[in-house]
C-alpha cells in the first residue's frame, strides 16, 4: 500500500469512531473504518475493511478503558495497518463551531482555544471531540488537522429561524438557534439529487432519526430551518434526551424538587428520552421488540413528536416535495418510518408498504405527491472531503 491517507476521528463521550482512507490524486476511498465502543465500561474494538469484512474484533485491558488509552490504542492499530500510507491530514468532527465557524478549518493553536471556549455549549461532545486533536497534536506535531462542524451547515437560515425571544443581550452573547447533525445533513443534500433528480433542489425534510435525532428543512439543498436549537437537547425525543420541553418543567426541578443544576443536566442528558419513558432501553431495536405497554409509549411519542416536528417544517418550506429518512432509525426501523409517513399523509405522503419493508432506497408509491426515500448517511466521508482540500 502506497501513497497518501487521511484519517478521519468522530469522539464522543462513550465511543470514538475513525476511518481511514487513501487518496492518489482521486477522490479518497475507504480503507478501514471502525470504532472503539463502551469507553468507560468495557470497551470493544471493532474494525472492517472498505468493503465491509470484518479484519479486527477484541476487548480492550483494563489499562486501556479511559479516552486517552483508547486514542493510543486506536493510532497504533492504525499505523500497523496503514502499511507504507502516508497520512497526509486528518479531520474531525467538532459539534460546536459556534456563531463564528460557518465551514471546516485548518486547525492551529489559537483556534483550538477557541474551540475550547465553547465547551459549555456542549459539555457532553465537544471535551471529547478536542481530546483526539490534541492527541494527534503530540505524537504528530506536523500533521495538519482539520475541524469540521456539526453545526456550520446551518448557518445559511435566515435570521428569524436563529433567533431566540430573549434579550438582545443575550442574543449578543451567542445564546442563539445552532442546529446539529450538520454533517450528516450536508452529506444527504450532497447525494439528494442522484436519488430525487430536480426535486432535489426544492422542499426538503430529512430526518436524521438515530441516538440522537434531529430533522432540517431545505431549499435549494440549504438548510432553512432545523429541531434542534441552542444545544443538542432541543427537539425531538431521543435515545436519552427529552427533545423539547417546557423551561418551567427545569425552573419546577430546580425549584420545587430541590436539584442541583448538575443533577438537572444528568437527567437531562442520560435519563430521559426513549430510555426515561419506556424505562426499559434507549435502543429503539429493543423497545420494538418488547410488548411492554412503557416501550410501546416510548415509540409512540417519538413518532408522535416526529410528526408534529415535520408539520412544522413543512410549514416553514409551503409544502413539502421530498422526505428523506436517514441514520440508526432512519435506515433500518421500517415500523418507525411507516407511523412517521401516516403523519405526514396530509401532506401527500403516499407509502408504498412494501418497498418500505424491504428498506428500499425509495419508499413511496408513485402516485405519491411527497418522494419518500431512505438514504444512508456518511458524515465521515464528508469530513475526509474536507481533510483533503484543506489539509
Amino acid at each position: 500500500m502506497s501513497g497518501d491517507g487521511l484519517l478521519v476521528l468522530n469522539a464522543g463521550s462513550s465511543s470514538i469512531k475513525f476511518s481511514l482512507y487513501a487518496e492518489n490524486g482521486e477522490a479518497p476511498r475507504l480503507l478501514y473504518r471502525g470504532q472503539v465502543a463502551d469507553i468507560g465500561d468495557s470497551p470493544s474494538f471493532a474494525a472492517r475493511d472498505g468493503e465491509g469484512a470484518e479484519v479486527d474484533a477484541s476487548v480492550l485491558r483494563g489499562d486501556e478503558a479511559d479516552h486517552e488509552a483508547v486514542l493510543d490504542r486506536l493510532l497504533g492499530w492504525i499505523e500497523g495497518n496503514a502499511g507504507g500510507l502516508n497520512l497526509r491530514a486528518a479531520g474531525h468532527r467538532v459539534v460546536h463551531g459556534g456563531p463564528k465557524y460557518t465551514s471546516a478549518i485548518r486547525l492551529d493553536d489559537g483556534i483550538i482555544e477557541e474551540l475550547r471556549e465553547l465547551i459549555p455549549l456542549a459539555p457532553l461532545h465537544q471535551p471529547h471531540n478536542l481530546a483526539p486533536i490534541d492527541a494527534l497534536r503530540r505524537l504528530y506535531p506536523d500533521l495538519p488537522q482539520v475541524a469540521c462542524f456539526d453545526t456550520a451547515f446551518h448557518r445559511t437560515q435566515p435570521r428569524m429561524a436563529q433567533l431566540f425571544a430573549l434579550p438582545r443581550e443575550l442574543t449578543e452573547e451567542g445564546v442563539t438557534r445552532y442546529g446539529f447533525h450538520g454533517l450528516s445533513y450536508e452529506y444527504i443534500a450532497d447525494v439528494l439529487p442522484e436519488f430525487a433528480g430536480k426535486r432535489a433542489h426544492g422542499r426538503t425534510v430529512v430526518a436524521h432519526l438515530g441516538h440522537g435525532a434531529s430533522m432540517c428543512a431545505m431549499m435549494g439543498r440549504k438548510s432553512v430551518a432545523t429541531t434542534m436549537g441552542f444545544t443538542a437537547l432541543e427537539g425531538l425525543p431521543m435515545g436519552q434526551r427529552p427533545g423539547s420541553l417546557d423551561p418551567g418543567v427545569v425552573l419546577y426541578l430546580l425549584q420545587q424538587k430541590g436539584m442541583t443544576p448538575d443533577e438537572v443536566a444528568d437527567l437531562l442528558y442520560h435519563r430521559c428520552g426513549l430510555k426515561g419513558v419506556s424505562g426499559i432501553s434507549d435502543d429503539m431495536q429493543d423497545l420494538l421488540a418488547s410488548s411492554a405497554r412503557e416501550a410501546q409509549d416510548a415509540i409512540a411519542l417519538f413518532c408522535y413528536r416526529a410528526g408534529r416536528e415535520l408539520g412544522s417544517l413543512a410549514a416553514t418550506l409551503g409544502g413539502l416535495d421530498v422526505l428523506v429518512f436517514t441514520a440508526g432509525i432512519g435506515e433500518n426501523a421500517a415500523e418507525i418510518r411507516r407511523r412517521i409517513c401516516l403523519y405526514a399523509r396530509w401532506l401527500g405522503v403516499e407509502l408504498d408498504s412494501e418497498a418500505n419493508a424491504e428498506g428500499r432506497n425509495c419508499i413511496s408509491r408513485p402516485e405519491s405527491r411527497v418522494a419518500v426515500y431512505v438514504i444512508p448517511t456518511d458524515e465521515e466521508r464528508v469530513i475526509a472531503g474536507y481533510a483533503r482540500r484543506l489539509g
